[in-house]
């Protein structure tokens, strides 16, 4: 597929890209895109970006390229002796039924991933042109070997055990980082973006990433092109910061995330941790705008979609009236029903986070608190293959098999088991007849980023005519369900209906599953109402299509901002400003320094003259000698402006005579040591620190990291070293607490980075600072004169 992407490789790969085109892109994506974009200049510099030829846009449809670590594809080798693959539609996975729930009308969807299956190299541009041309595929070949170091690896045995909060505390439970499994995983997101480049379209693709395998690949595509249109959903749970914080590469997933627009997550609480880690390791927080939240970085806004996603309703659908389901449902009515048996379901992976066991160990008490539900209460488990290897899964296989046996010799009798365990593949339609006949479904995960089981049980009650039939229903009867599921899933939020249960209480989950079998009939009825109208109306379609909406919303500002890359690797970022902004040029600002010869050079301290985050605030020796260096220039009037007392700056820079001090945000200025201090306003007393200290004071004691700094014109109170969460919280009800006790007073009170500050009114920095300036200095206005607000201190350098 080579239209509208690249046709040479060599040049996307040497980075010697035509210059940027003009246009505009009117088509829109049916029902959700609302905002037409518009391609202007890109960059100064073209290589920073590519685009197409705009005028084989106007035939083409909206394009979605999805990416995941796997493709909706079944492979097979062919079974007629000749060589080849068989290929065919994965119905079952989710980024299948994401494009159906697009529509394909007016929207091409691309999909990138691996195959199952190895593919011998000889054989890969074949199947590569097949599943272009039939799928619209586009498959990435990943060694063997370092396929297991990335897959089996990295993602299942540190990233996936510690998002679901299981930390390596001992050798012997795995996920210990191991660098050279960080790099495979790098390196294979690396060849997943570089499939992308031989399909994208930059200028009018979307790209949408999908879950934990391919968290850095954002860096990549992002670093290639600056103002690409990309998304990313987290399928699993994010950790709280306490957890997370233990990765060793903790910031480069972080950034490379941020590299995208818009970061979906299930739930709130998935969100919420990821933006506390935000805040905690990057100093990065985040603002809530008309509903939507976002972050700020770098000038690019990121934002947050909530949002869980849902089932294929018309596949469910479908599968519900197919005459197997029918006739399997039939079956498990004999088996149940007619036996005057109530079956109870559970539908997990075989794998540690899934709470089988904890499941297992509730049925046992639900038997021995009620003893009249023996022989009538069954529990049918079916367990999935487990989709990672080692030895916690065969401890869980093994833990699982010996507690069912356990269970059916104590309660067992002819005739009669209380757990039955499947724990071979079923086919879809087999699992969604035993949602048809259950009672009561049970999901007791101990962790789990969504879980659809529910969503397909509910749906799965609803029927239809054919199954009530078979049910011997009425089909103006009401349908119910119930269900009991764990606190620690991503659907339970949506489930408001269901019985929440924290899994690890074991006699709470019993007393649930005994709940659930007793409750009145119009209850059930209600609760299944309430479930099926919200799950009906959420499905995948509607997932995807929100989704997309919103990537749009945020990217539509793309074209509006003039873009710079910066940094190396993984801390690559993208610098978005104002297109009004231009960059500075030295050479410019040098030609103009020599050609003046009335120049005011103003160095802001913290932050400029010295890092914001020293430890040692004093100048350095070097910091000195350059700024004696440009004093000694007789056209130059260089001044020092900072937030600092007058009395810390004057001892800083004893050795510069000629050095101007504006200290205290200009409240005190001193043009050169020969000279007095002044005031630009009147000199007012500060009776109202009486007030305001004992406020600040209290703050203090109670926020651990937090100082008070009092000035001779001003108190700051300063929580750069305190829980930036609490710190930002105390900040807020001390500004209100000032406020309120000092109404009457002529101060004003305000938040800053890091800080609360009380001062006088009027007492501001710019002004006060540039009018002592103009004020003690005779302006030629007739020569040229230079007048130098320095925010780097690099640039002060440069000049000397």
């Amino acid at each position: 597929m080579v239209s509208r992407s690249y046709s040479n490789l060599l040049e996307l790969a040497s980075g010697e890209a035509p210059s940027p085109s003009f246009g505009r892109m009117s088509r829109r994506i049916p029902r959700i895109m609302t905002v037409a974009g518009i391609m202007s200049d890109l960059d100064d510099d073209g290589s920073e970006s590519v685009c197409s030829d705009p005028s084989s846009s106007s035939a083409q449809k909206d394009r979605i390229i999805v990416v995941a670590n796997q493709l909706p594809i079944r492979v097979q080798r062919k079974t007629d002796g000749s060589k080849g693959w068989l290929f065919s539609w994965d119905e079952n996975s989710l980024l299948l039924q994401l494009k159906d729930g697009l529509g394909d009308d007016e929207i091409e969807v691309i999909y990138v991933g691996c195959l199952k299956e190895e593919i011998h190299p000889n054989e890969q541009d074949e199947v590569s042109q097949i599943l272009l041309e039939t799928f619209k595929c586009v498959p990435t070949f990943v060694p063997p070997d370092l396929f297991t170091k990335y897959y089996h690896g990295f993602c299942k045995q540190q990233l996936w055990p510690l998002f679901h909060y299981m930390l390596p505390l001992s050798p012997d439970l795995g996920g210990r980082f191991n660098r050279l499994l960080w790099q495979a995983y790098v390196s294979v997101n690396k060849i997943f973006a570089d499939r992308i480049m031989e399909v994208i379209n930059p200028e009018d693709d979307f790209v949408w990433v999908h879950d934990y395998h391919l968290m850095v690949l954002p860096t990549f595509l992002r670093k290639r092109f600056n103002r690409v249109k990309l998304g990313f959903f987290l399928h699993s749970p994010f950790p709280s910061s306490e957890i997370y914080k233990t990765l060793p590469i903790r910031e480069e997933i972080l950034r490379a995330l941020l590299n995208s627009d818009l970061i979906g997550f299930h739930t709130f609480d998935y969100a919420r941790h990821f933006l506390s880690c935000c805040s905690r390791m990057l100093g990065i927080s985040y603002e809530s705008k008309r509903g939507y939240i976002g972050l700020e970085y770098y000038g690019r806004t990121v934002s947050i979609k909530i949002l869980p996603v849902g089932i294929h309703m018309g596949q469910l659908q479908q599968v519900l009236s197919l005459p197997e389901t029918e006739a399997k449902v039939s079956e498990l009515v004999q088996q149940y029903n007619h036996q005057g048996r109530t079956l109870l379901l559970g539908v997990d992976d075989m794998d540690i986070f899934k709470g089988i066991s904890l499941k297992l160990l509730a049925m046992e008490q639900l038997l021995l608190q009620h003893p009249e539900k023996q022989g009538k209460v069954v529990l049918v488990q079916i367990a999935n293959p487990a989709r990672g290897k080692g030895k916690d899964v065969q401890e869980v296989q093994d833990e699982t098999n010996s507690t069912v046996k356990r269970i059916n010799e104590v309660f067992g009798r002819p005739g009669y088991q209380p757990v039955i365990l499947i724990d071979k593949p079923l086919k879809f339609y087999e699992r969604i007849a035993y949602y048809v006949v259950a009672e009561c479904c049970l999901v007791t995960a101990v962790r789990d980023g969504m879980n659809l089981i529910p969503y397909e049980y509910i749906i799965s009650r609803q029927g239809n005519e054919r199954l009530d039939k078979v049910l011997k229903l009425d089909s103006s009867t009401p349908k119910k369900s119930m269900l009991v599921v764990s606190e620690f899933i991503g659907c339970s939020p949506s489930l408001s209906g269901a019985i929440r249960v924290n899994p690890w209480n074991i006699d709470v989950v019993a007393d649930a599953m005994d709940s659930a079998l007793v409750m009145p009939e119009p209850e059930k009825q209600l609760r299944h109402e309430k479930h099926y109208r919200y799950v009906s109306t959420h499905d995948v379609g509607y997932w995807a299509r929100s989704f997309l909406q919103d990537l749009e919303r945020t990217c539509k500002d793309h074209v509006r901002r003039r873009c710079w890359g910066i940094g190396f690797g993984l801390s690559f970022r993208v610098v978005a400003l104002d297109p009004n902004f231009r960059k500075l040029s030295m050479e410019h600002i040098v030609s103009a320094y020599k050609r003046t010869t009335t120049r005011a050079i103003l160095l802001d301290y913290d932050g400029t003259l010295m890092p914001q985050n020293a430890i040692d605030k004093k100048p350095s020796a070097k910091t000195i000698e350059i700024i004696k260096t440009l004093c000694r220039d007789k056209n130059n009037m260089v001044f020092i402006v900072s937030a600092r007392s007058r009395k810390t700056l004057a001892d800083w820079f004893p050795t510069c005579e000629k050095l101007g001090i504006a200290a205290e945000h200009g409240y005190f200025l001193r043009m050169n040591q020969d000279e007095e201090w002044e005031t630009c306003i009147p000199e007012v007393e500060c009776c109202w620190k009486e007030i305001a200290e004992p406020v600040m004071q209290l703050y203090t004691e109670t926020t651990d990291g937090s100082v008070i700094e009092d000035k001779e014109t001003s108190m700051v109170w300063s929580y750069e070293d305190a829980d930036p969460d609490f710190g930002s919280c105390q900040a807020k009800e001390l500004l209100d607490h000032l406020e309120s006790v000092l109404a009457n007073e002529p101060v004003t009170v305000k938040s800053g980075q890091n800080i609360v500050e009380v001062k006088p009114q009027g007492k501001t920095f710019s002004k006060n600072e540039k009018r002592g300036v103009e004020r003690n200095k005779p302006w030629d206005l007739i020569c040229e004169t230079f007048f130098i607000f320095v925010c780097a201190f690099s640039f002060v350098s440069f000049l000397v």
